[in-house]
């Protein structure tokens, strides 16, 4: 076996992830984007309008999705990969122990993330060590090359052992940060390595058909149990003959576990991900001042090295264990429950502490590694602390953080600036509602948020409340109208507000709905009505139109909000299904092989109508009159009668690709040419609000692309094909509108 040819990259640990993958030739990725594991997905995209591979993706609307897709794809003996981290791997675990447990391989990328809530994007180990008892092998990548190589071996890994494969590494620190780097410059010598794929039971062999996942009762689940253990133990095996082999192509050599001057050290520190190459200097500066300290790191979690650790802390006085998570409660993170547990299984002396620091991407300086070591070494009683914290003074709560906004008391909202009445038809109109009317109601909203200029987030929100003058709650689903508002320990907001995930905004709210109704009955809260109201966007209704759906469904008297501005806009502006067909985002290239996306934006306005809620209307701040009728109207349903629905279209001049002062017109342009028509559905009836048609106005739906530069290339006529059924496709949808508007049953 001789060692291939190789070429130096500068690249990241997503773009080493990418270029494997490529060079491997998967069949399938599924995935969902989530910062900071979506750009091995954008990479791909890239890669593929390019030319440079015919993987074929597939955006779910959530990681529980994602999984599925992958599952699906690997039982019909597809080569399959992913990537996920933080919350996203938690809102599809339930999907692994499945993956592993019918025993079909992929491989999985974990860019290590914080675990919400509170929200935080930055990188630490809690994610991952949720995949500690779901079946996965897992291996730990601390450097770029690390995450190219071990996405190699990781294949080579799931199919010998017939098991999924995690390759872990740390968020932000590998995932984004650029190192020299080498890759095989031919990918037969990868696929060589890999080998051809063989499928002991072909799932798509219909002439032998078999069942996958059956019902097991005992004593066939502990044996199926036992043979994932099995499974694992083979890893045992296998792992050190993958890691030989591939040494001998590459150059470069793993096991598992890594270690620096370890060897003879009296006080060790454990760390796992890119700490470990910052303690090195540490180790270096303490070495040449005559401390023998040491280092390891750990290259897999599971199956847990035990043995092979237990021969190096033998001879260790100290043991410090760095864990970038906790597990509450058990004086430890897993990192440290499970070296404890081999040092006593193994007979190992050495005076044990645990640290937990860095969480939530807290910078780990070699200073830091110095103070860990100092820690160990001086402390004879300390065995578990956390490292790095900030402690408050008491002597100052309640002083400094005082409220930033006096309350917003039903006074102060009370302007009769709206009625809502009941017409003779069982419908609701609004008296007022002008906007000189409705300017004394007070912002909910304030300013002093951190959007983007032009960002239409701030400006529908403000147009949607000024309309209500009843107190109000609001919770906003994970995205950028949340995160540019409520950066701790200050927030933007001068009423209860709450937040809480993509997937469970609308649930989340019923509850709290719910309890409140409760507890006005019971005299335990004031009566007076309140307007509860979720917001959401950045593809918001996508992973959580489930939750949205059903809370419609479930008739609980609230306001749903979507401000739509056409794709994940929170992280790095991914499609999402509201994204125009042919338009340009980072998972939806423009390339000799891709036009953008390639399929049509979804209408969730249909979708709640189709739900039998009682008020549904889209919005545009083009006509701002309308946009406070509607609100109002909307507000009066929630309060009294059920779900009512509100969608407005929301400008995004970062990602629109557009000048933030023209966004007034860019709206009014997408609502004339009918891509967003105004119109509401009440009680099953819908009226058309606005016909550009009959005023006159109607354009073209090529002239509303044209103003945006992620939609200007389709003015080229290799496009034709791609804007003739865009608009096709929206008179479709419009005609529909209007022949409901004028039969009252359809």
């Amino acid at each position: 076996m001789r060692e291939c040819n190789q070429v130096m990259e500068f690249a990241s640990g997503n773009e080493m992830a990418s270029i494997a993958i490529r060079q491997i030739g998967y069949d399938l990725m599924g995935y969902y984007p989530i910062t900071p594991s979506t750009q091995i997905a954008e990479n791909l995209d890239q890669m593929k309008a390019d030319g440079k591979t015919d993987l074929i993706m597939i955006a779910a609307e959530g990681e529980h999705s994602a999984a599925g897709i992958c599952y699906g794809a690997a039982v019909g003996g597809g080569r399959v990969i992913n990537a996920t981290s933080a919350n996203g791997l938690l809102y599809a675990i339930e999907q692994f122990p499945v993956q592993s447990g019918t025993r079909y391989p992929m491989v999985m990328n974990v860019a290590c993330r914080t675990v919400s809530g509170p929200l935080s994007i930055k990188g630490d180990h809690s994610d991952i060590m949720y995949l500690l008892n779901a079946g996965w092998s897992i291996l730990f990548a601390h450097s770029a090359q690390q995450v190219y190589d071990f996405n190699i071996i990781a294949l080579r890994l799931a199919e010998t052992v017939r098991l999924p494969v995690a390759v872990a590494y740390d968020g932000f620190f590998t995932s984004h940060q650029k190192r020299r780097c080498m890759r095989f410059e031919h990918d037969e010598d990868v696929k060589a390595f890999i080998g051809e794929k063989k499928e002991p039971y072909p799932f798509l062999d219909l002439e032998h058909p078999v069942t996958v996942g059956s019902y097991m009762n005992e004593p066939d689940l502990i044996n199926n149990r036992y043979q994932l253990h099995l499974a694992m133990e083979e890893v045992r095996t296998v792992l050190p003959g993958l890691f030989a082999e591939f040494g001998t192509l590459s150059g470069r050599n793993y096991g598992w576990y890594e270690g620096y001057f370890h060897e003879d050290a009296d006080t060790l520190l454990i760390l796992l991900g890119s700490s470990f190459d910052t303690a090195m200097v540490a180790v270096d500066r303490l070495r040449s001042e005559g401390k023998k300290v040491g280092l390891l790191t750990l290259e897999a979690l599971r199956p847990f090295p035990q043995k092979e650790l237990a021969k190096e802390l033998m001879h260790a006085k100290n043991i410090v264990i760095g864990d970038r998570q906790d597990s509450y409660g058990a004086q430890g993170g897993n990192l440290s429950l499970e070296i404890r547990a081999l040092m006593q299984k193994y007979g190992c002396q050495g005076k044990v502490t645990s640290l937990v620091y860095g969480l939530g991407g807290k910078d780990f300086f070699v200073e830091d590694a110095i103070a860990m070591f100092d820690m160990a070494e001086q402390s004879s009683n300390m065995d578990f602390s956390y490292y790095g914290i900030e402690k408050g003074d008491p002597q100052k709560a309640g002083k400094e953080n005082k409220p930033f906004f006096a309350p917003l008391t039903r006074e102060k909202t009370e302007i009769d600036a709206t009625e809502v009445i009941l017409g003779e038809d069982g419908r609701k109109q609004v008296k007022g509602g002008q906007i000189n009317q409705t300017a004394g109601v007070p912002k909910r909203l304030a300013p002093g948020h951190g959007a983007c200029p032009g960002c239409g987030i701030p400006v529908n929100v403000n147009l949607l409340l000024r309309a209500i003058e009843d107190p109000v709650v609001l919770l906003f689903q994970t995205g950028c109208g949340m995160i540019v508002t409520t950066p701790y320990p200050k927030t933007s907001f001068k009423v209860p507000y709450l937040h809480n995930l993509f997937q469970n905004g609308a649930a989340t709210l019923s509850g709290l709905a719910e309890i409140c109704y409760r507890k006005q009955e019971k005299g335990e809260l004031p009566p007076g009505e309140i307007t509860f109201i979720m917001v959401s966007g950045d593809g918001g209704m996508d992973i959580g139109m489930g939750s949205a759906l059903a809370t419609a469904l479930r008739g609980h008297r609230l306001l749903l909000f979507e401000y739509d501005n056409g794709g994940y806009m929170n992280t790095g502006y991914q499609l999402s299904y509201s994204t125009p067909k042919g338009a340009r985002s980072s998972t939806s290239h423009v390339g000799n092989h891709q036009y953008g996306k390639h399929y049509f934006h979804k209408d969730m306005p249909q979708l709640m109508a189709a739900a039998n809620i009682p008020y549904v209307a889209t919005v545009a701040e083009s006509n701002p009159v309308d946009f406070i009728k509607k609100a109002a109207k909307a507000a009066d349903y929630a309060k009294k009668d059920g779900c009512a629905y509100v969608k407005s279209i929301s400008a995004c001049p970062l990602n629109w690709n557009d000048p933030p002062n023209k966004e007034r017109k860019v709206i009014e342009a997408a609502v004339d040419c009918c891509y967003f028509p105004l119109y509401e559905v009440e009680r099953g009836i819908t009226t058309l609000s606005y016909d550009p048609e009959k005023s006159g106005k109607k354009i073209p739906v090529l002239e509303w692309l044209s103003m945006m530069g992620r939609t200007k290339h389709l003015k080229k006529e290799e496009y034709k094909d791609v804007v003739d059924s865009l608009q096709k496709e929206v008179d479709r949808r419009f005609m529909c509108l209007k022949a409901k508007s004028e039969n009252p049953y359809l």
